[in-house]
């Protein structure tokens, strides 16, 4: 999955397709924090137009991964480690929320696909930015399970700020296929629609990854 992003290319506008890929650049760090983002530079290493990628930036912006500054140029943001609390502080409510609401909400379709990441969970021991990847996958498969595009939207924001800076300390934090694994339980629960213990292990999961962090800042 190394070159793709975690929600596919193939669909959506041009800009859409920028979004994704330019997003999964930031958020594991391949544009490191600080780092300028030249539109022009980007739009021909991905084969693209500049107007679809002057769109990606603008949404990018506006979700905190860059930041443009006049007569300087865009940048990716850097990455704040005093920004940990108030972005925990989000997912501790609706990250519970959509977990649960996704038990009691997903079709037959959307436990499938849960079911299917639960096999490559388990299957699934490397480390690094496709561990990464996988986990991104399954935040995002619970998000769109909960029929919520509002929600959807605000938790992929916020788990690609987190995301962000978990892959700040990767090298740091030993037990990171331990906590990806962590949402097996929580497949679990939503594909049998028990919510209530969905969204008791959702809130674990952020609750611990935070304590992971703190630990080695």
């Amino acid at each position: 999955m190394s070159g793709s992003t975690v929600t596919g290319q193939g669909d959506g506008t041009l800009a859409d397709q920028a979004y994704r890929l330019i997003s999964d650049r930031l958020v594991t760090l391949r544009i490191r924090p600080g780092e300028p983002v030249n539109d022009e530079r980007i739009a021909a290493e991905l084969g693209f137009g500049r107007t679809p990628v002057r769109e990606a930036l603008k949404r990018l912006e506006h979700e905190r991964l860059i930041v443009a500054y006049p007569r300087r140029g865009t940048f990716a943001t850097e990455v704040q480690i005093a920004d940990l609390g108030h972005i925990s502080e989000v997912r501790k409510q609706l990250e519970p929320l959509a977990a649960g609401m996704a038990a009691r909400r997903a079709g037959q379709d959307d436990r499938a696909g849960l079911d299917r990441l639960l096999g490559e969970l388990a299957q699934t021991s490397d480390g690094g930015t496709d561990l990464i990847r996988l986990d991104m996958t399954v935040h995002r498969a619970i998000y769109a399970a909960t029929r919520n595009p509002y929600l959807q939207d605000t938790l992929i924001r916020y788990d690609n700020l987190a995301t962000r800076i978990w892959c700040l300390f990767l090298d740091r934090l030993p037990g990171l296929a331990g906590h990806v694994h962590e949402h097996g339980p929580l497949l679990r629960a939503i594909i049998d629609g028990d919510a209530e213990k969905a969204s008791a292990l959702a809130a674990g999961h952020v609750e611990g990854f935070e304590t992971a962090i703190r630990r080695v800042i």
